[in-house]
């Protein structure tokens, strides 16, 4: 099922969209949607790495305490 999606944008933006569109040799529907692929695409990235950063540092196991022991232990005297 496809859906449309409608904007607005200023005519500067608009302008500036159609410049980079004509310069890529694309129309500035194909542009906008290679500019949301893009964005999509760095979003899965940064969650993916997020999730591995956490699966990693969920195998290790360090002494914790409660916030005041850990505030009292970790300011220099």
């Amino acid at each position: 099922m496809q859906r449309l999606l409608e904007i607005l944008l200023d005519e500067e933006e608009h302008q500036e969209i159609q410049a980079a569109a004509r310069h890529q040799g694309l129309t500035v529907f194909e542009w906008v949607r290679k500019a949301l692929r893009v964005a999509r695409q760095y979003h899965v990235a940064l969650m993916e790495s997020k999730l591995r950063a956490i699966t990693v540092a969920s195998r290790y196991s360090f002494p914790t305490a409660d916030i005041q022991t850990m505030l009292r232990e970790s300011t220099p005297r």
